[in-house]
């Protein structure tokens, strides 16, 4: 089972101790059976049985808790490990990956399955438990009767392969219910950031409410409701498979003669006592099983138990800059939509230290597509980009993109100066909240933004910011000046992106603001992927 395979790479000692107490536990609970037979039919006044009693209860009860109390620790501490490797292999996985993967069902995996596979975890001592109980019991009754023990084995093995049919009919259903999640939060994502369109229309509100949430939200009950009902069944058929048993030992063993009174007894009393483990194990097993699904879902979208070795995750020192080159840079999407595919390129682009490069087209000419592909989020499918002439392959592309400090059209800005700390970069950046005229809405408390609770023009200042104190040679904006007022907009474009220049940094610019053009050096024009004017076009020209 791959949920034990993962525990025990995750803690391996502490597995096998767990598992060694509970061995211990379960077959001390079935000796417990054996010595209170034999006291009934020899007399409890014996006092090897009061020891041995004693004894083996005392070993049950302290296993037991042992195992318990271990399991709170490894189980806490396991949890913890998988949301760190599952958050670092978030970060190591390429973007292009991450997009076609969605955020909502990586929010599922990190908040739903995550908490899914941790129950699943707590509940192997007790699964362990009473597995050993059941074999503990196995191997007495065998001492008493193997012909018994035999025509048991066969009837539970037939009962088995039934209650396999319809567990497996119910893990399909938890399957299908773990994609109507997936479609849950996403519903749920689009009703947090589309609040204010939602109450704009009543009509599209309750249409919204009732066919995506609704219908999804009624679609994950049923197929809830569908594997717990085959769970029901399965757990009803057990049952009957034990009263079978139970029957087949108290009717059907004395027609075959020769076995005796204590025999039965033991049979009989066995064969009860073993009924709380097993249905302790089913009750346990749509546990196991959702948290084998959400194993299943972890491999399914890259994130399983091998090393993941998409990127590089080595820091690396930002590299000093002479020139960047695309030489017959090709990338497509084609393949992710069925409606139809759209590639950039071939590029041959080159960008100098101390030039400001313009970007320039119209929606949908791939702009934002070559920024991704500039700053080494997307990776070329043919061609190569050149740092100094040096070609950067995919084990440098953690370093390559170590030159850049960017800000993108659909940017994230963090409350915290992440990356940066002492009481000089704190200085510098009171410094820079005075140059893009922040200090009267923005302090700096420890490294903390004392609000981002502003209007998305200064939102994007404070990410400008943080590529200020980046201080990385090649400097990307990503429409930034879209949310400006005009007075800011000025500001950017004569005084700002001036100064980056004269500082040596490379800057690159994408952009509707023709009025502005002629403070860059040169202008490049993208037109569904291709570039329409010549590269070296200068923009005093424009």
């Amino acid at each position: 089972m791959k949920l034990l395979v993962y525990l025990f790479h995750a803690a391996r000692r502490g597995v096998l101790l767990i598992a060694g107490l509970g061995i211990v536990g379960g077959f001390a609970g079935a000796a417990l059976v054996a010595v209170i037979n034999h006291a009934i039919h020899t007399g409890p006044a014996q006092r090897v049985w009061l020891l041995a009693f004693v004894a083996l209860a005392i070993t049950k009860v302290a296993s037991s808790l042992l195992s318990n109390l271990l399991l709170v620790r490894l189980a806490q501490k396991t949890i913890l490990e998988l949301c760190d490797n599952l958050c670092r292999r978030i970060t190591a996985t390429p973007l292009r990956r991450l997009e076609q993967i969605g955020s909502p069902s990586l929010l599922a995996c990190l908040i739903d399955d995550v908490a899914v596979l941790g129950a699943a975890i707590q509940v192997i001592p007790s699964l362990t438990v009473n597995l050993a109980i059941l074999a503990g019991c196995a191997v007495y009754l065998a001492w008493l009767s193997p012909i018994a023990l035999l025509a048991a084995i066969v009837l539970v093995t037939a009962g088995a392969v039934c209650y396999k049919i319809l567990l497996t009919r119910a893990y399909r259903a938890i399957q299908r219910a773990r994609d109507g999640r997936d479609m849950l939060f996403r519903h749920f994502r689009a009703l947090i950031e589309g609040i204010k369109e939602l109450k704009l229309s009543r009509q599209r509100c309750d249409m919204f409410l009732f066919e995506e949430i609704g219908n999804t939200a009624d679609y994950l009950r049923r197929q809830n409701v569908i594997s717990m009902n085959q769970y029901s069944i399965a757990d009803g058929w057990s049952q009957s498979m034990l009263y079978l048993l139970l029957g087949l030992l108290l009717f059907g063993l004395p027609a075959l003669g020769g076995i005796s009174l204590e025999a039965m007894t033991a049979y009989v009393f066995t064969a009860l006592y073993t009924m709380t483990p097993i249905w302790s194990i089913i009750g346990l097993l749509p546990v196991i099983n959702r948290g084998q699904d959400a194993l299943d879902r972890f491999e399914k979208i890259g994130f399983g138990l091998e090393a993941n070795q998409d990127e590089n995750q080595i820091a690396a020192p930002t590299p000093p800059i002479a020139r960047i080159e695309f030489r017959d840079v090709l990338f497509s999407y084609e393949g992710d939509s069925p409606d139809g595919s759209f590639e950039l390129g071939p590029l041959n682009v080159q960008i100098e230290p101390g030039e400001m490069v313009f970007v320039v087209g119209g929606n949908g000419s791939g702009k934002s597509t070559f920024v991704k592909l500039l700053t080494g989020l997307y990776l070329p499918q043919a061609g190569e980009i050149r740092v100094n002439d040096q070609q950067v392959t995919s084990e440098g592309q953690e370093q390559y993109r170590q030159l850049f400090s960017a800000v993108y059209s659909d940017f994230y800005l963090f409350e915290r100066l992440l990356g940066f700390g002492g009481t000089e970069m704190d200085a510098k950046a009171r410094e820079y909240l005075e140059a893009l005229e922040l200090s009267h809405k923005v302090r700096i408390e420890g490294s903390r933004f004392s609000t981002t609770a502003l209007s998305q023009g200064q939102r994007r200042r404070l990410a400008l910011l943080f590529a200020y104190l980046e201080d990385r040679p090649v400097y990307v904006l990503d429409e930034w000046a879209a949310d400006q007022d005009p007075g800011f907009r000025e500001i950017f474009y004569s005084r700002l992106l001036p100064e980056l220049k004269k500082r040596g940094k490379a800057v690159v610019v994408v952009t509707h603001d023709d009025r502005y053009f002629h403070v860059g050096d040169r202008i490049l024009k993208l037109d569904y992927g291709k570039v329409i004017e010549p590269e070296s076009t200068f923009c005093s020209t424009v």
